[in-house]
């Protein structure tokens, strides 16, 4: 129930109660006191204390009755009519004040009730009124009370109207303060959540030099403090220094700082809450990372564009190039000498071919049509399709999967082809012993909380630290014949499925690429490969 309506309903009550003694106080009026003259005593004695007594049990059950406050109220004031038409009657000359209390309870009824309803209680008391002064014998010859009481029912019918409408206007603006409420609580809690985790840090920090606010990117940027230190000259003793030379001289230091041990670099910012007011200011610490990355993608993505372009004009001359080396190793007349200069074309036409498919790969940014899948059905498809389609020789590849529990997962089957067979060629191309064949596996398990992973594992030498962090990196290579797209076009075609693709050293020697995929409910698999179609894909079925 709204919060007036339970308010117009206590003083209802509370003003029936004081209407009720203020009744009593005038049928027991002292015996010197000779106003008002009480025809029948007894009877105003009575009715009084009855009275009171229901003002009473209505103040005290206030409220468990509001569920039903119509209802009350709509009972009460018939009693309060009739109580005050008999009072009326019963201390004739105290009848003005009593007509004009009563005005009171029809105001406050109509608060509550519908419009309709309060115009039948304004129209009932006239009527009692009315009846009271042509039954009284002391004015029935009375005009002019005739007259009184005509208005004060003039009276109950525009103090009702009046306060319906202003009750309902009431009403109006309240429910529409509370919807702003809670538009703004709503506002407020999604500016906080943008706050929180926007990847810009951010402080409000006073004139005392405390910080009274600060959100999870600030937080991690000064390096993990505790919740109870809050002095900014102690956890960020240059911040504070730059703070205070901004305020004092008006010129920020735009060099890039690092505010604690093992976190990356920011460029801080400061901006007054109000103008000219240093009492709070907010402080923005940009990560320089973030602003390298995104210079870095726009520089990507540029340089993809025009690497296209040069792409395109390259392919024409270079296939017409490898033709012609291909007719000319046809040729019976060549020395031994001229097919190895032959041979050296050939193979360098087929590494430019390479680098040309990469280049327009990188540009292309297919877009990923995820399906679901049984991980552990594709990874032995893939193998027995890599075997066809090429020749290893003393080489291994073989899947290791648990074949009783499915492994689902979501993801684009040609995109997930690619970055697999791209780290399996790696993984036989490098991770390989000296003078040993190259064993790789392909592992399908499930993760922490069920993440269906794909692991592509060989027994190489590994990947000096040193370089694993640059591997993904886009042009970084460390053979003299490899482009540094590969893993970087692996890893961005493994983000456009929703999955995560990472290095993994392995304790004894050798790498390990892990791919975690997003996982796929699956509500049946089907036994048999004819079922479904495809036997690498399937999905949810009924029964």
């Amino acid at each position: 129930m709204p919060a007036a309506v339970r308010h117009e309903l206590y003083f209802l009550n509370y003003f029936r109660m004081a209407q009720a003694l203020v009744y009593l106080g005038l049928a027991f009026s002292p015996p010197g006191l000779e106003w008002p003259k009480l025809t029948r005593p007894d009877f105003a004695h009575g009715l009084t204390l009855l009275y009171l007594l229901f003002a009473l049990v209505l103040l005290l059950l206030t409220r468990s009755l509001m569920p039903r406050a119509k209802l009350v109220v709509s009972a009460s004031l018939v009693a309060d009519i009739g109580a005050a038409v008999l009072a009326a009657s019963a201390m004739h000359d105290a009848r003005i004040g009593i007509a004009m209390m009563l005005a009171v309870n029809l105001s406050a009824g109509a608060l509550l009730l519908p419009l309709r309803l309060s115009c039948f209680f304004a129209a009932l008391a006239t009527l009692g009124m009315l009846a009271h002064t042509l039954v009284d014998p002391r004015g029935a010859d009375d005009s002019h009370e005739l007259l009184e009481s005509g208005l004060f029912g003039l009276a109950y019918f525009a103090s009702t109207t009046l306060c319906h409408v202003l009750g309902r206007q009431l009403r109006a603006t309240e429910a529409l303060a509370e919807q702003r409420g809670v538009d703004l609580a709503n506002l407020a809690q999604v500016n906080e959540l943008i706050i929180r985790r926007m990847k810009t840090g951010v402080l409000l920090v006073d004139d005392a030099n405390r910080i009274h606010q600060m959100n999870e990117s600030a937080w991690m940027l000064l390096g993990s403090p505790p919740a109870d230190q809050r002095d900014l000259g102690r956890l960020a003793p240059e911040l504070s220094r730059r703070l205070y030379h901004w305020i004092t001289s008006g010129k920020l230091d735009e060099t890039a700082t690092q505010l604690a041990d093992g976190v990356p670099e920011v460029v801080p910012r400061f901006s007054r809450l109000a103008p000219n007011d240093d009492s709070l200011v907010l402080i923005f610490l940009d990560d320089t990372s973030l602003v390298s990355r995104r210079a870095e993608e726009l520089t990507l993505s540029s340089l993809g564009r025009l690497s296209a372009s040069i792409a395109h004009e390259i392919r024409n001359p270079l296939a017409a190039i490898r033709y012609s080396a291909q007719l000319l190793a046809e040729s019976r007349d060549l020395s031994p000498s001229d097919e190895r200069m032959v041979e050296i074309i050939n193979n360098h036409c087929v590494r430019l071919n390479e680098i040309i498919e990469n280049i327009l790969q990188l540009s292309r940014r297919e877009r990923s049509r995820p399906e679901t899948l049984d991980l552990g059905r594709w990874a032995h498809a893939f193998v027995e399709d890599y075997k066809l389609g090429n020749d290893l020789g003393n080489d291994s590849l073989r899947v290791i999967a648990n074949g009783h529990v499915p492994v689902a997962a979501l993801a684009d089957p040609q995109q997930l082809q690619q970055v697999v067979w791209n780290l399996v060629q790696n993984a036989l191309r490098y991770g390989r012993l000296p003078g040993e064949p190259a064993r790789v596996m392909v592992v399908v398990r499930h993760g922490e909380h069920g993440v269906p992973i794909l692991e592509v594992i060989d027994r190489g030498p590994g990947i000096a630290p040193k370089v694993a962090a640059q591997i993904f990196e886009p042009f970084y290579t460390t053979h003299e014949y490899g482009t540094g797209l590969g893993l970087y076009l692996a890893r961005q075609m493994a983000e456009a499925n929703q999955a995560s693709l990472e290095y993994v050293r392995v304790a004894g020697g050798g790498s390990c690429f892990r791919l975690t995929l997003t996982p796929a409910q699956m509500a049946r698999v089907a036994g048999e490969e004819a079922d479904a179609g495809d036997p690498l894909r399937w999905s949810e079925r009924p029964g």
